[in-house]
């Protein structure tokens, strides 16, 4: 479900099918038309599975290493569903997020947490808060849906390592959100994300997220194999490492129970 919901928000935002054979009247009009382009683009995958490993370090630089098993279904007509269930370390073996996305409604969050055996709803009022002492909110975990946000094309430029990119910069319409706004670079020849800014409520550059190692999987789904997520304002970091990359494994909606839970291990 991590994954899914931080992939989501790569191909949500990337620019299939935008060339300059797109205008629009306004860069609002232009930029909802590049993302309605994206998110057509990334519709079909189905479900896929994946292993994550989850490098969290303080200011002082200290690690500390955990590992993450996803499950991600695609549901037509409404929001993903994922389910993100930690294996290691020890402490935290057994926790596990279950995650409905919506559009403008309210996503649907459930934590399971071993320590006490019990399903804890996740309020929309705190899904700007940390997710398992993560830089990642929980509000970064859903699929991003195009009702989710209000659209503006900025410009285009070079970014990372040279890629040609279009810049979009992109406003969320959903009540209690920790951000302002978020700016995205994409890679023009093969739509990707190449950047994320994410802006406070003071709308002061909080986080920015790097998508390093893409692979295209068979459907042309692109997966990035590293997130960084640096946080600018406490100086932590949180790296997300993927493997195991496995599409279309036969998963259904029986397979998204908050009922189980506490069954997973």
């Amino acid at each position: 479900m991590l994954n899914k919901s931080i992939q989501t928000l790569v191909l949500a935002c990337s620019l299939a099918a935008f060339t300059t054979n797109v205008y629009s009247e306004t860069p609002e009009e232009k930029g909802l038309a590049i993302i309605t382009a994206a998110d057509e683009r990334d519709t079909g995958w189905g479900d896929f599975t994946a292993d994550m490993e989850m490098v969290l370090e303080n200011r002082a630089g200290k690690q500390s290493i955990r590992k993450v098993t996803s499950r991600n279904l695609e549901v037509q007509g409404d929001g993903d569903k994922g389910l993100s269930l930690f294996k290691e370390p020890r402490d935290v073996r057994g926790t596990a997020m279950l995650t409905f996305t919506h559009g403008l409604d309210p996503d649907d969050q459930w934590l399971y947490l071993p320590a006490v055996k019990r399903v804890k709803r996740i309020s929309s009022k705190n899904k700007s808060g940390p997710f398992m002492g993560s830089e990642f909110a929980f509000e970064d975990l859903g699929s991003q849906e195009i009702e989710k946000y209000t659209y503006k094309y900025l410009r285009d430029e070079v970014c990372g390592e040279g890629y040609e990119c279009t810049v979009i910069e992109r406003y969320p319409a959903y009540e209690n959100s920790g951000y302002t706004k978020q700016i995205v670079w994409m890679d023009k020849e093969h739509y990707r994300a190449i950047k994320i800014e994410f802006y406070d409520r003071k709308e002061k550059l909080l986080k920015t997220l790097d998508f390093k190692g893409y692979n295209e999987y068979p459907g042309g789904f692109w997966r990035a194999d590293t997130f960084l997520m640096q946080n600018h304002q406490t100086g932590k970091k949180t790296t997300l490492n993927w493997t195991n990359y496995e599409f279309s494994t036969g998963l259904s909606d029986k397979d998204f129970s908050k009922n189980s839970l506490q069954r997973l291990l």
